[in-house]
């Protein structure tokens, strides 16, 4: 069993992870700035921090064998997450990464596609950034784990692929995955680790 830190435990990504982790008899601390959805839980201890604030989340993720980052590259960039969590001592960091940075068969990021959403630009691209600040980092025992492109609602059937840099696309010609199979990649992930300092994908 491991105490994990999972911060943005509140959203999409974060509260799929959460399950994941407890199905499996891990302890978890949900680290978001309102964690009282999630409510009293056996195995969870919420913890209310604004991520941004680097001793209040230092302070959160001390003493826990991994910390999960699930929130919005956008509002939180790589050295609010890297600083604290190298701070408290903690030496295993995930990444819930995106699908942007991955790349095409002719070897372009999905971002710089011709039709990526003008919408997702900015998190994509925040994203990207994120992840070549991990793969500077010599400390850390860091993993990003990019989802396909499409990252949705859905069943858990503990069946999918998983790729390492380049984009996962179905025989049926669709790129995607579940919230609830993707923590199934993460957790597996954190339970026997194949990929340190490394990014990975998953998808159908």
């Amino acid at each position: 069993m491991s105490k994990i830190a999972i911060i943005g435990a509140t959203g999409r990504a974060g509260s799929q992870l959460l399950e994941e982790a407890l199905r499996r008899g891990h302890s978890v601390t949900a680290i978001a700035r309102d964690p009282s959805k999630i409510g009293q839980r056996a195995g969870v201890v919420s913890k209310a921090v604004d991520a941004l604030d680097g001793a209040a989340l230092q302070a959160a993720v001390a003493g826990h064998d991994v910390v999960i980052s699930a929130a919005h590259f956008a509002t939180l960039p790589a050295s609010a997450v890297i600083g604290p969590v190298k701070a408290a001592g903690v030496k295993r960091l995930l990444v819930v990464g995106g699908a942007g940075s991955l790349l095409l068969p002719d070897g372009t990021r999905v971002i710089d596609s011709e039709g990526f959403p003008e919408a997702y630009k900015a998190e994509a691209g925040a994203g990207a950034v994120f992840l070549e600040n991990l793969r500077q980092e010599r400390d850390l025992d860091w993993t990003f784990v990019s989802p396909s492109a499409e990252f949705v609602e859905g069943e858990r059937t503990g069946t999918f692929r998983v790729g390492k840099d380049g984009l996962l696309v179905s025989s049926q010609g669709r790129s995607w995955i579940t919230f609830a199979d993707y923590a199934i990649a993460m957790l597996d992930e954190i339970e026997a680790p194949k990929h340190s300092r490394q990014r990975f994908t998953v998808g159908y």
